[in-house]
């Protein structure tokens, strides 16, 4: 588990370092460490996916891992992610937030098959 928390560490300082770079209009720079990020935490979520007895810890690194995956357009990596936690036990209030997650990757294409589409103002404000 220590190597499980190092991994998080890391994931969640690079995270960190991203939005900074974000700030300061380093977009490229912002992106890269964003993809480190969700590179780490994904280790991390994998060490524990069938480790049933580590909730919430399994399902709060798999919502971390899907949230990167989501900043990095990583969008069926991010399905794969919330799938997996939500196949464990997570706790209602982490249940809940994978599935707005879910909504939030999937609601636009649904629209859009269905040949509806919302402004972005208003499909930002359902699901932000």
């Amino acid at each position: 588990m220590i190597q499980v928390n190092v991994l998080h560490q890391q994931a969640m300082d690079l995270a960190e370092l991203a939005q900074v770079a974000r700030l300061r209009g380093e977009i490229d720079k912002s992106r890269e460490l964003l993809k480190k990020a969700f590179e780490q935490e994904s280790i991390a979520a994998a060490l524990v996916a069938n480790d049933w007895s580590s909730e919430p810890t399994r399902s709060v690194l798999h919502r971390s891992a899907a949230s990167l995956a989501i900043e990095c357009e990583e969008f069926d990596i991010a399905n794969r992610l919330i799938a997996t936690a939500l196949s464990g036990n997570p706790p209602a209030d982490i249940a809940e937030e994978l599935q707005d997650l879910f909504i939030q990757i999937n609601l636009r294409h649904y629209l859009q098959r269905r040949g509806m589409s919302l402004d972005e103002e208003k499909l930002v404000s359902l699901v932000g």
